[in-house]
C-alpha cells in the first residue's frame, strides 16, 4: 500500500518550499542550448531571498553562460532527502548590483578560494527571478503553486 503524504495547508506552502531549499542545498538548473536541446546540471546557489529569488555563481567560460544569454528562461528543481520537491521557473539575469555582489562574496568563502577577488572577470552571478514556484510533497504527483 502506498503511504499517504503528510497533509499541509496552503498557508504552509512558502515555509515548506523554503525547507526544501534548505534541505536539498544543490538544485538542478535547466537551460536550453542554441540547438534547442535542454541542458540540466547541478548548481550551488550562493543566496536565496524570501521571495524565492535565487542567486547562482557561474564562470563566464561555462556553457550555461551562452545558453542563458541566448534564452534567459530557466528552471531550478530541488529534491530534498525526504523527496519533497520544488520547481522554480523564472528568468536569469546577470547581477550588476555591486552591493549585493559584495554581500554574496563576503558570505561565500568558496568563491574567494576559487576566484581570488570579487571583480574577477570570470565571475558572473545570476539572479533568477521566479515567475512560478511549485511544491510537491514526496512523490504525491501533485504540484501546488507557492505564492511569490
Amino acid at each position: 500500500m502506498k503511504p499517504t503524504p503528510e497533509p499541509f495547508s496552503e498557508d504552509q506552502l512558502p515555509q515548506l518550499a523554503h525547507e526544501v531549499i534548505r534541505d536539498a542545498k544543490f538544485p538542478m538548473l535547466a537551460t536550453i542550448d542554441t540547438d534547442h536541446q535542454p541542458r540540466l546540471r547541478p548548481v550551488s546557489p550562493v543566496r536565496v531571498d524570501d521571495d524565492f529569488t535565487v542567486y547562482v555563481a557561474n564562470l563566464r567560460s561555462y556553457h550555461k553562460t551562452a545558453e542563458i544569454a541566448a534564452n534567459p528562461a530557466v528552471e531550478l528543481a530541488y529534491l530534498a532527502p525526504n523527496h519533497d520537491q520544488i520547481r522554480i521557473t523564472g528568468t536569469a539575469e546577470e547581477l550588476t548590483d555591486q552591493k549585493i555582489i559584495s554581500e554574496i562574496w563576503e558570505n561565500n568563502p568558496l568563491l574567494k578560494s576559487y576566484l581570488g577577488f570579487v571583480d574577477n572577470p570570470e565571475l558572473i552571478i545570476y539572479r533568477i527571478r521566479p515567475s512560478r514556484v511549485r511544491f510537491m510533497r514526496e512523490w504525491a504527483l501533485e504540484y501546488f503553486d507557492v505564492p511569490v
